[in-house]
């Protein structure tokens, strides 16, 4: 599928809803609201609505969330353009996430702000205990962003923003699911199952949201049982008039049998155990009417149990135990002149491992941003984050965004940024038969800049894009002969050229029969290039296995207040991989207290991977219901 034949097409018909779009608005006809014009991004100082960001922003809200044929994290983001999702699985047992082209460590996760990158690798990063109905929506951030967050932003960042319950109920969710398909040694049926409870206080001076989850299932093919919790707790409460503490807390303890996860086909009889704990508080206080003060205390623990072949756990076992403190000082100035923002910030990471050793290293942070919208129509903003690290020592990381509305809510935009990623432990001192760490690597950097145009309405939303980023001592596992074990190196500067299009469509409700009905599309290519610094010719372990071209459709309609019905479809290009398209879809039946879903994922059954060697399940269908009941 060549470029042309994706993009010219795609361009006329959202001309044609723009225009829709732009006509419905004027005639005053009554319109479905698009939460998206309402999110409003929840950056950690200088936050702004989505409708006026600068930056390529895509929302996954929480219409969304509800109507996917989803049930993790990683596979809501798989509906996402630019965002590559790499599962070793089905419902979030492992996923690696990157962006644009990127590895899955150039990508900064986030919980309400709080960063959740694990020093060890980002293997562990999407080992989350939030289920998605704790899920209000999810930023996706695309483009080097140390100056919003400080290091590890090198291709993007994706910020999870829990849900504040507006009322005091209780729901569940239980659900069960198969291939039909059969374990040809014990003549079992593949199958899982899940089980999901959440119940929401809500009082005139705090709210209080706690859930509990249980997944299980014997897999899909040899050695691929799981078995997964998850505790989640958030509370929010008044203090005074003005001031409020913000808490959250979770645990998830996810064990899953790992056959061909990083060592095919020697790891046949592999078996990981990741737990992992949360907790954050955040007291926001008014200084003055126009000085706003919020400190924070983040802390996450991570235990990564890994057994090469889980009949011998004396042999080949790597015990890892990770501790990262962060502690942060952010600040908001509102001034004649426009907004400042400020902010400090201490990291210790520290890890303990039977393969990687003791290791200890520590970062300082300063922020440092202004925002500037005096003049009708142009809003500026800018900043740089000055970093400390022990090991690396002093870097900054400068970075600008402007936008103009050039006529109604059509707006042009144009952004630079930059940005860095650390080695993580694994890729300094890691020990093993086939992997083997360097600790003389370097911290990757990039230079990024990006322009495009935006369009915004209660109706629709439209991101037209290109992007240029620069990578130096990018960070790929290469190796000179096929026989050799994996090293990391600094071995090459990638450049990638990329052009993004992405929009939201929602139609205008037919009285009694169609309640809503709503269109998203995105489409991502990338052009990358790399120039290597290493004599000798290598084989590559991630820098050629990026996307180069990626497609997503989204369809969800609302019929007589009764049914619902969601399809999805993606097309997917790999550099060094076979093209491929996976359709899912999701049938609701509603009533006021319950609804029954069907989920249908992979439909045609399609034969694809996405990471190492580890093949994808073919068709699963689920079957499911949620009942929720409210304080009246």
């Amino acid at each position: 599928m060549s470029f042309k034949k994706i993009i010219f097409p795609a361009t006329l018909l959202l001309s044609a809803l723009s225009t829709y779009a732009q006509d419905q608005t004027a005639s005053g006809k009554d319109t479905l609201t698009n939460h998206l014009t309402e999110v409003m991004v929840k950056e950690n100082r200088l936050q702004l609505p989505f409708s006026k960001q600068n930056r390529n922003i895509w929302i996954i809200d929480s219409e969304k969330i509800k109507s996917l044929p989803a049930r993790s994290i990683s596979e809501l983001l798989s509906y996402v353009s630019g965002v590559d999702v790499r599962q070793r699985g089905p419902g979030g047992v492992q996923a690696d996430i990157s962006l644009d082209g990127g590895t899955f460590d150039q990508t900064l996760v986030l919980v309400n702000g709080i960063k959740v990158s694990d020093p060890q690798t980002g293997h562990n990063m999407m080992n989350l205990p939030i289920n998605k109905n704790d899920i209000d929506h999810i930023e996706v951030l695309r483009g080097s962003a140390s100056r919003i967050y400080g290091i590890n932003a090198l291709t993007g960042a994706i910020n999870i923003v829990t849900r504040t319950p507006q009322k005091t109920d209780v729901s569940a969710n239980l659900f069960s699911g198969s291939s039909f398909k059969k374990d040809e040694v014990s003549g079992s049926t593949y199958a899982n199952y899940g089980v999901q409870a959440s119940a929401s206080l809500v009082s005139e001076g705090a709210s209080h949201l706690l859930s509990a989850s249980q997944e299980a299932g014997n897999g899909y093919r040899y050695n691929t049982a799981f078995n997964n919790q998850k505790f989640f707790y958030q509370g929010k409460i008044k203090v005074g008039k003005a001031d409020g503490l913000d808490v959250i807390a979770g645990y998830t303890h996810n064990n899953f049998g790992a056959n061909a996860f990083y060592a095919a086909p020697g790891d046949k009889e592999a078996e990981e155990t990741v737990k992992t704990t949360l907790a954050a508080i955040t007291y926001t206080t008014k200084i003055t009417e126009n000085w706003t003060m919020s400190p924070r205390i983040s802390y996450r623990n991570n235990v990564d149990d890994y057994l090469y072949i889980k009949q011998t756990p004396d042999k080949f076992h790597n015990l890892h135990k990770t501790n990262v403190f962060d502690v942060e000082l952010n600040n908001t100035f509102q001034t004649g002149i426009g907004t400042f923002g400020l902010g400090l910030e201490g990291r210790t990471e520290h890890i303990n491992s039977t393969n990687l050793g003791k290791r200890d290293r520590t970062n300082a942070g300063i922020f440092a941003e202004y925002k500037f919208d005096k003049v009708e129509g142009l809003m500026v903003n800018l900043g740089a984050y000055t970093n400390y690290n022990s090991d690396y020592g002093w870097q900054a990381f400068p970075g600008i965004d402007v936008g103009y509305n050039i006529y109604g809510n059509w707006r042009l935009f144009a952004n630079l940024g930059t940005g860095q990623r650390l080695p993580t432990y694994t890729d300094l001192y890691y020990k093993g038969p086939t992997n083997i760490g360097n600790d003389l690597l370097k911290p990757e950097k990039s230079k990024y800049a990006e322009g495009g145009l935006k369009y915004n309405d209660k109706q629709f939303a439209l991101n037209v894009s290109y992007f240029v980023r620069r990578i130096d001592s990018f960070i790929d596992w290469v190796k000179s002969v096929q026989t050799d074990p994996w090293q990391p190196q600094n071995f090459s500067r990638v450049n990638t050229k990329g052009f993004t299009l992405s929009a939201d469509y929602s139609l205008k409700p037919m009285q009694g029969i169609l309640n809503q009905m709503r269109f998203g599309a995105s489409y991502t290519n990338l052009d990358p290039s790399f120039k290597t610094t290493l004599a000798s010719a290598v084989i590559s372990r991630y820098a050629v296995e990026s996307l180069r071209n990626q497609l997503s459709g989204t369809v969800n309609a609302s019929f007589f207040k009764l049914v619902d019905l969601t399809l999805t479809a993606r097309y997917q290009e790999r550099i060094n991989y076979k093209k491929y398209t996976v359709m899912d879809a999701r049938l609701a039946f509603k009533q006021e207290k319950y609804s029954i879903y069907v989920d249908a994922a992979n439909l045609f059954n399609v034969q694809y991977i996405e990471a190492s060697a580890v093949p994808m399940p073919g068709s699963w269908f689920t079957l499911g219901v949620k009942a929720a009941i409210d304080k009246r």
